[in-house]
């Protein structure tokens, strides 16, 4: 089968189309193909960089016919310390730890948070929507609750909605206000609809503050709510359609 030139969601070369499908990892997928067990519409699939349409076509293992798995979404209040990875080659501990008691099929995150950071992280295995959430053009608005070391004057916060310059790039936050403030610290509510690498600390670095925590209390309209550190739950009917609204995706 002749191989494509791009990937437009559905469209996705036979391992990582297995992924898609939730039946294994593309690790898992290659030493499938490698040993010949993989079938596109009848043939033996024997090139790991042939494309598939999930939607379309006859993909099977070992003879028997591979169908869309049901759909899983799932949130988590990352604790802080974690990185968002499956395995860690420095065995630090990863966010899955945290799902190891969960039966779920093949989940990956949307996104990352960094070890430091904390909060809201989504898991889904329908990578359609998962990619719709990621992309810039979608514009989906992710909240976070930043605590700096300090006062942060208005002139900081009209700062953050005007630009910093960090490096080669400007960053800036949609929404920024005011949480609440002490002595010692302030509490800002920091709204991104970019995806920039460390946006939050590289912006508060760029103002010569101290993030001292950075916790994600929402992505859209779904909202972390009393979710202890560490726990996961499913997000209900209606989370997954405000998502699937939000990024006009289907079931």
């Amino acid at each position: 089968m002749a191989r494509q030139a791009s990937d437009t969601g559905a469209r996705a070369t036979i391992c990582r189309a297995l992924s898609k499908l939730g039946y294994c990892s593309r690790t898992q997928a290659e030493k499938l193909v490698a040993e010949q067990r993989v079938t596109l519409g009848g043939r033996v699939v024997s090139d790991i960089l042939t494309w598939a349409d999930i939607r379309t076509d006859i993909i099977a293992v070992d003879g028997i016919r591979l169908g869309a798995q049901s759909s899983v979404y799932l949130m988590l209040n990352k604790p802080r310390g974690m990185v968002t990875t499956r395995v860690d080659p420095e065995g630090r501990p990863t966010v899955f730890d945290c799902l190891a008691q969960m039966d779920n099929p093949f989940l990956s995150p949307v996104g990352r948070l960094d070890k430091a950071s904390e909060g809201l992280l989504l898991f889904t295995n329908d990578t359609v929507l998962a990619q719709r959430l990621l992309d810039p053009v979608t514009n989906v608005g992710k909240i976070y609750h930043v605590q700096v070391k300090g006062i942060a004057t208005d002139s900081v916060i009209a700062q953050m909605l005007r630009g910093v310059c960090e490096g080669d790039e400007m960053l800036k936050a949609s929404s920024a206000r005011m949480l609440r403030s002490g002595n010692r610290n302030t509490w800002l509510e920091v709204e991104l609809r970019e995806g920039r690498y460390r946006q939050i600390r590289r912006m508060l670095k760029g103002l010569d503050m101290e993030c001292l925590r950075l916790v994600r209390v929402a992505i859209d309209d779904i909202k972390l709510g009393d979710l202890a550190k560490g726990s996961a739950r499913p997000l209900d009917r209606q989370e997954i359609e405000t998502l699937r609204r939000r990024t006009q995706t289907t079931a």
